[in-house]
């Protein structure tokens, strides 16, 4: 079977790179997600349901962050330098991932108020941080579309044998 790097990164050292690279980081923004909508429906800022929305907020862009600082280096520079990519398919499977970083990153700071502090009030800051978390569920559904996706529908090239230091552990 032919996989982008972003499905074998999830494949191999089973279940750990699937908790930690999907299950964690999906669970908690699912977490904000759910919440968010509770939260603007009844407009209630302060409670139970918020201190929960604002602590997966944090943890989900923190650990994210962590995410993403290591992959860079780790997997993208060196398939980048080496030529490994296999192709446009695994690219965008690649970078819509890593592309989380931005909208999680941002309902992160914004709930540790390093962002909009200028905003009038809670539901315009509840209203900033639902557009972040829209825009994380548009890249993690192209990372997770295209991740699924043959790379070599789009003429991409599989290895025989996966060049060393080229897989995703």
């Amino acid at each position: 079977m032919n996989m982008t790097h972003y499905m074998e990164l999830l494949a191999v050292n089973q279940p750990w790179n699937l908790l930690i690279f999907m299950a964690v980081p999906v669970i908690l923004a699912e977490t904000v997600a759910v919440t968010e909508l509770y939260l603007l429906y009844t407009r209630r800022y302060h409670g139970a349901v918020r201190t929960l929305n604002r602590t997966a907020s944090i943890v989900v862009g923190l650990y994210f962050i962590g995410v993403f600082a290591y992959l860079v280096p780790n997997v993208v520079v060196p398939l980048t330098s080496d030529g490994g990519w296999r192709g446009p398919i695994d690219v965008v499977a690649v970078v819509a991932y890593l592309a989380g970083v931005v909208p999680l990153a941002g309902i992160a700071a914004l709930d540790l108020g390093l962002i909009g502090r200028g905003l009038k009030d809670d539901h315009a800051r509840m209203g900033l941080h639902a557009a972040f978390v829209g825009l994380f569920l548009i890249v993690a559904h192209i990372a997770m579309i295209a991740g699924m996706t043959d790379p070599t529908l789009a003429g991409g090239v599989m290895p025989q044998q996966p060049a060393h230091g080229h897989e995703m552990h």
